[in-house]
Formats: structure tokens, C-alpha cells, sequence
């Protein structure tokens, strides 16, 4: 006759031990192996305001939990490869969800996530002409941070990119365990070692990984047809990101390239201190070691397709078969050792670096 209570587990083990002939220690060992996560890839997402209730809308810059229709506006997402060998690198991605290059950040070994934080003020903020030479850069950075930078904008912590990130890493490490996200919390977990964070994003993304970078130390950054931000000056400030860490990828077709914005950035980053600007499609990786990489593939002189050509996606760069044909420079952004770096050059002339509106 069956007990009517729960069989205890050291119960069920030795029973294994006598009906199977194996000991205890034996019949534990085999529990806990076929109890265990196989390794593999894991895809999470969450909605911020469901991690972390202090979270809210931002009406005044169209920044909404929820779209008018009710939809909910918030959902982050992350992914992480337990079978591929782990860099020790988290990406934040500061654009929308872009589920083909999480894929590859996941083959690469990174662990990634996207999040979502007060960052609609673009097209309403900062509007007058000329615009002061600081007031995107603030934004920016209050956007990043949740301090107050601005008089524009008031972006409390919990809406801004750190404090989201820090609570979805937190999130991930309690529902996620087997994807060991804790290791990019900081020692009193307080936050997140920021050490070990690789901040991207594409366009306005970029432009903010990179203002954000000047501010806190990360490990490396990814501007993606960016960063941009002309008549801004927080480009030339003292970084506390070595600028060996910044790495860029754009069209030339792309309007921030031919107006100068795009060479400005980078050489007001410094980023010419580690090589020439090379072209992918025309230099092997890996590409003289260089941070500063172009594309001209044809783009039917389309200026939109251009910009968004650089990343995963259906604007890429794609054989007759359909196959990307940047999967090597995209693996070179994101895991090129940063202190392997090509010759510095001088700052071209031919770009404009004094743009005034």
C-alpha cells in the first residue's frame, strides 16, 4: 500500500539503491544529471514595468508602457547560448529588438539583452536652431542614466537604460540560472559591472551607447550607422572609455556619412588613433585592426535602405542565395580583441569637424 504523503527524495534513493544494486551516492549522482537544463539556447523577455513597478510612461516624450491600442510597449528581451564557450560579455542593446543579431551576439558566446528606457525625445527635444552644443549630449545621458543632466527631460532612474538593465539582469538571474547572468552584477550587487558590458545600438541607439560610454567605463562599444549628433561637442570630451574600445559600421550611401557626421564622431572619439577607415568589401578581415569600417554595396542609391543596411536584417548585404555577406564584419565588431589595434593616421581634412546649422 502506497504512503497517502509525498515519498521523501532520500526515500526514493534508496529504494533506487536496492532494487538497481547501485549505492546511494550513485543513485544521486544519476538524479541530478537527468534533472539538469541540457545546455542550449535561451530566449527570455519580460515586460519593465512587470520586473520593476517604480517604472512608468513618459507622455511628454511619447515614451508609453503601452501603445493606444493597448498593446504593452516594454517588453525586453534576452538570449543567451549555454553551449557555445561564454565571452564573459554582456551587449545591451539600445534600439528595438533585432532577433537576427541577437542570434549571432548568441553564437558569438555573448549574453544580450535589449531594453527598454525613456528614449522618444529625439524628434521633440533639443528642436531649436542653432542647438546648444550640449543639449542632445544631456539628454542622452540622462536618458542612459536616470540622472539630471537636462532641463529638457526628467528621466527618473528607474526609466533610465542603467537601472533597467540592472533590474532585468537581476530578473534573469533568478529565472534564468543556468544562463549564469549574475556574473555581470557587481560585487555587492548593487548594479551592474559595467566592465563587462559591450553598449550598442544602431542610429540613435549608437549616438547614446556612445555618449553614455564617454561617461562610464564599458568594455567596448558597437555604433552601428552612428554615432552621429552633429553640432553636439560632448564627442571630444574626456572619455572614460579608452577609445580603443569604440568600434563603427556605416554606409556610405547613409546621410550621416556624406554630410560629414558620421567621420566627425569618429574622429572626435579618436577612433583614428587605431587605423584608416577601411572598406569591407574590399579589405579581408581583419581589416588592418582598424574601428572605423564602411560598406558601398549596392543599395539602388536608396539613402533609407543605406542606413539600416549595416546591421542583421532585410536591408542587409545579401548574395543571390540570400546569404549576408557581413557575418564576418559583424563578428569583427563584437569580438575583435581591443587591444589589437592598427596604425593611427592623421584626422582627414576633407571632413568637416566645425559644423554649425
Amino acid at each position: 500500500m502506497m504512503p497517502k504523503t509525498p515519498l521523501s527524495a532520500a526515500y526514493i534513493l534508496a529504494l533506487m539503491s536496492l532494487f538497481v544494486g547501485m549505492d546511494i551516492t550513485t543513485a544521486q549522482e544519476t538524479v541530478v544529471e537527468e534533472n539538469a537544463v541540457q545546455p542550449g539556447r535561451f530566449e527570455l523577455s519580460a515586460r519593465a514595468s512587470k520586473i520593476d513597478p517604480r517604472v512608468k510612461s513618459h507622455p511628454e516624450i511619447n515614451f508609453m508602457l503601452e501603445t493606444p491600442s493597448g498593446k504593452p510597449a516594454d517588453v525586453q528581451n534576452a538570449i543567451v547560448d549555454t553551449s557555445v564557450p561564454p565571452r564573459g560579455k554582456l551587449v545591451i542593446w539600445l534600439m528595438s529588438h533585432n532577433k537576427s543579431l541577437f542570434n549571432r551576439l548568441a553564437d558569438y558566446g555573448l549574453h544580450a539583452i535589449q531594453v527598454q528606457y525613456a528614449r522618444s525625445w529625439f524628434s521633440i527635444c533639443c528642436q531649436e536652431k542653432p542647438v546648444g552644443p550640449h543639449c542632445r549630449g544631456n539628454i542622452r545621458l540622462e536618458a542612459a542614466t536616470g540622472k539630471d543632466f537636462s532641463d529638457e527631460v526628467q528621466i527618473p532612474k528607474p526609466d533610465g537604460m542603467m537601472e533597467r538593465a540592472f533590474q532585468f539582469v537581476k530578473w534573469l538571474d533568478r529565472t534564468n540560472p543556468e544562463g549564469n547572468w549574475k556574473q555581470f552584477l557587481n560585487a555587492d550587487r548593487t548594479g551592474l559591472d559595467w566592465e563587462k558590458v559591450i553598449v550598442s545600438g544602431s542610429s540613435h541607439g549608437s549616438t547614446t551607447a556612445a555618449r553614455f560610454a564617454k561617461y562610464v567605463k564599458v568594455s567596448r562599444v558597437v555604433a552601428l550607422c552612428g554615432p552621429r549628433d552633429q553640432y553636439q561637442s560632448w564627442q571630444g570630451l574626456p572619455s572614460a572609455t579608452p577609445p580603443n574600445r569604440f568600434f563603427g559600421f556605416s554606409h556610405v550611401l547613409d546621410g550621416g556619412w556624406k554630410s560629414d557626421h558620421y567621420c566627425r564622431s569618429w574622429e572626435l572619439l579618436g577612433m583614428n588613433q587605431f587605423g584608416p577607415i577601411v572598406n569591407v568589401d574590399k579589405v579581408k578581415p581583419p581589416y588592418r585592426n582598424t574601428r572605423r569600417l564602411i560598406t558601398d554595396f549596392d543599395v539602388g542609391g536608396n539613402e533609407k535602405i543605406a542606413h539600416s543596411s549595416v546591421q542583421p536584417g532585410s536591408r542587409a548585404y545579401k548574395d543571390k542565395s540570400g546569404k549576408f555577406m557581413h557575418e564576418v564584419v559583424w563578428r569583427y565588431l563584437y569580438t575583435h580583441p581591443v587591444d589589437i589595434v592598427g596604425t593611427a593616421v592623421p584626422a582627414d581634412d576633407d571632413c568637416e569637424k566645425n559644423q554649425r546649422q
